[in-house]
């Protein structure tokens, strides 16, 4: 496969950008509900995706959640529970960054849940999914697909660039180990989830710009939106100067150093 230019790469994306907006409008104008769910290895492009999705659009009507490790109170929930707590509202998409499937992988392969916890959750998953599909909310599912050597590969640059660093944790690297554990997990969490009413969709990140074009145009294609066409804008003209209004002296403000 040849590689992606970067002005090709650019000019879809702004395409690309200028569709979400308007998927965004129309999501907000019909009151929609939209959630999608962003799974794969570690160092797959699952962020890159997300950050792409989000950087043309209003944060709070497209927002992204990305829990962490559950308190000792969430831990005695319904596992499912702090997760609705995010879910969208009407107008609203939510991004998961990683979602409630970390039962299946990380919590599975690591110990920290129980056998029956684990298998409790591959039943319920699907029925806790067409519950927010039949409430009327949008689903869509990803899955990042990365080969052994990219992964390989982007830990190594992670671990080379400080400005990365945070990117790479110490779970991280034991997943690393565990890869075939991992692979195990997917496919026995692909058997019992991917359904027809909420598939996986599986994206090749191995090129992230490709991957990035292709999950934003692929989302574009699974929800129906029409451009609202917003109207024309025009700024009004500022008031008169107030003869009576002395602003303070610029010295007495405290400006930054304009060391560039």
């Amino acid at each position: 496969m040849t590689k992606l230019k970067n002005d090709e790469y650019e000019t879809e994306l702004a395409r690309l950008h200028l569709e979400l907006v308007k998927l965004q409008d129309w999501v907000k104008a019909q009151g929609l509900r939209v959630v999608v769910l962003f799974e794969g290895r570690d160092a797959a492009g699952k962020g890159g995706v997300i950050k792409r999705i989000t950087e043309p659009l209003n944060p709070r009507v497209c927002k992204v959640a990305a829990l962490g490790t559950p308190t000792e109170r969430e831990k005695t929930q319904w596992y499912f529970q702090r997760y609705v707590a995010h879910l969208p509202a009407a107008g609203e998409i939510v991004l998961f960054d990683r979602s409630w499937y970390n039962r299946a992988g990380v919590e599975h392969v690591m110990g920290f849940c129980t056998e029956q916890e684990y298998w409790e959750f591959l039943r319920a998953a699907p029925e806790f999914e067409r519950l927010l599909i039949r409430s009327g909310m949008t689903l869509v599912k990803y899955w990042f697909s990365v080969s052994d050597e990219e992964q390989e590969k982007r830990f190594h640059e992670r671990i080379a660039d400080r400005t990365k660093r945070w990117k790479i944790s110490d779970m991280d690297l034991e997943a690393r180990r565990r890869w075939n554990e991992y692979s195990k997990a997917k496919d026995e969490m692909f058997a019992h989830t991917d359904v027809e009413d909420s598939p996986w969709w599986v994206v090749d990140a191995d090129s992230k710009k490709r991957a990035r074009l292709n999950c934003i145009s692929h989302l574009l294609s699974l929800i129906p939106y029409e451009d609202v066409h917003p109207p024309k804008l025009s700024l009004p003209p500022r008031e008169p100067a107030d003869p009576d209004y002395q602003r303070p002296p610029l010295d007495s403000q405290r400006w930054i150093p304009e060391k560039y």
